[in-house]
């Protein structure tokens, strides 16, 4: 399980309203104004961002269902943040792993999955 994680980034100000946007469909909110900007919901307090040299890296937002990897995507496309792939599933990964990917504006693949099988209607 992953307690925090913490990134660094050059650009600070795009950075913070590129996770506002992108994370607000989960309940995500900056809580943390310090030197490191720290976001979470209301169970967690688990990114943060920090002024320096971007690293690279990959990381994954579990999300609840199906329909919320959707909503992200459509409501950073209406921010228009940097859109990498539109959702959609990924059976070499499992047959049930449904993704949507963004990248944030240092460049890093964002992920926001739901491992969970489509509910039958």
């Amino acid at each position: 399980m992953i307690d925090h994680i913490e990134i660094y980034t050059a650009r600070m100000a795009e950075s913070l309203r590129f996770y506002a946007r992108a994370l607000g469909p989960l309940g995500y909110v900056q809580k943390v104004d310090s030197l490191a900007k720290g976001f979470g919901n209301e169970d967690a307090l688990d990114l943060f961002l920090v002024e320096g040299e971007p690293s690279k890296l990959h990381f994954a937002f579990t999300v609840p269902d199906r329909a919320t990897v959707d909503r992200i995507y459509d409501a950073a496309r209406a921010a228009r943040l940097t859109l990498d792939r539109a959702p959609g599933l990924a059976p070499h990964i499992h047959p049930d792993y449904y993704a949507g990917y963004l990248r944030d504006p240092d460049g890093r693949l964002i992920e926001f999955v739901c491992h969970k099988a489509e509910p039958a209607n």
